[in-house]
């Protein structure tokens, strides 16, 4: 069964992100402005049966880029900054099944998920260009991204992968519950509608929660996450996203294995104040055979880095692109 999560728009319908502000952000900054002023265009693409939403930016004869975002959020956290890669990528980010506009399923299987990535990137022509795509991904995008490159070793030219929770399992072990999914992890469980926007809002928080130092991309984030339905507001990601299994720790335990060990090129970047990937990860990484991986440090960055250091991050995902072309 599919769950319809929202009115899907006309394929490659040209949107602007501006209106992405209101009604939620008044006066934003002028960079934020620039950058949602940056043209793009949105559709769906049919994935195993469900709805996949996407945007894309830039020039389809330029090299491509394909970034997955992380759990129970949606493509509208790359939206301020797709368009600084823009410039030299074609850009292309999506709503995986379940989050965001595209449509939910009753079960998120590896090869599933993998496949949708597949079908995003070969219905926006990513992989028609002569140099591969490259994937950008945040959190449990990055966890979607090893499966796709696993799965499909030669099709693309490397993936970045910026705080993934990497911890030793040792420590994963000793403080499970520092280490908690987010949400209330009940696949039963409707999510609650509020009566007003305002109230929604309010009951957003990040996980694992942290201030943000661009307090304006924090209300966008919300926003974005946030349906109009009979009797208010309510959350996009249905709640048939949490797994089935309790096997968590386990899975996570094998996730720094499981980068040290993808075919071709892999870089990662974190918040320095991130409590998901910490420096004694990228020791961690180094210790079990990740030498050769490139690891960038973002300051003053919490997990979020986007919603913290927008610019910076920008220029360390430009820094890793430049040194592999």
């Amino acid at each position: 069964m599919i769950h319809q999560s929202s009115k899907p728009v006309t394929n490659e319908q040209i949107t602007n992100g501006l209106n992405d502000l209101n009604p939620v952000i008044d006066e934003p900054s002028s960079w934020l402005s620039q950058a949602l002023s940056v043209p793009r265009s949105e559709g769906y693409v049919e994935s195993n049966g469900a709805q996949i939403h996407y945007f894309e930016w830039g020039d389809k004869s330029k090299p491509g880029l394909l970034l997955l975002h992380g759990f129970l959020a949606h493509s509208r956290c790359f939206a301020f900054i797709a368009p600084f890669l823009a410039e030299q990528y074609h850009v292309v980010a999506y709503d995986l099944s379940g989050m965001g506009d595209s449509d939910a399923r009753e079960e998120y299987l590896d090869d599933v998920r993998a496949t949708e990535a597949i079908d995003v990137a070969t219905h926006t022509g990513l992989f028609e260009h002569e140099t591969k795509p490259t994937l950008i991904t945040h959190s449990y995008g990055g966890i979607v991204a090893i499966n796709v490159v696993n799965a499909n070793p030669d099709k693309f030219a490397g993936l970045t992968i910026c705080d993934l929770m990497v911890i030793r399992p040792e420590i994963l072990r000793e403080h499970a519950d520092k280490f908690k999914r987010p949400g209330n992890q009940n696949r039963d469980k409707p999510n609650r509608i509020y009566p007003d926007l305002a109230t929604a809002m309010d009951r957003f928080v990040l996980a694992p929660p942290q201030e943000v130092e661009q307090p304006e991309l924090l209300d966008f984030m919300a926003y974005h996450s946030l349906k109009q339905v009979d009797g208010g507001w309510t959350w996009k990601f249905s709640p048939s996203v949490y797994p089935k299994d309790d096997d968590a720790n386990a899975r996570w335990s094998k996730v720094g294995h499981n980068i040290v060990g993808l075919p071709g090129k892999v870089a990662i970047i974190y918040g320095a104040e991130s409590l998901l990937f910490t420096p004694d990860s990228e020791n961690y990484i180094r210790e079990i055979g990740g030498d050769s991986i490139p690891i960038i440090q973002i300051p003053h960055a919490r997990h979020h880095l986007m919603l913290d250091q927008p610019i910076a991050f920008v220029s360390a995902l430009r820094s890793v692109l430049a040194m592999w072309a």
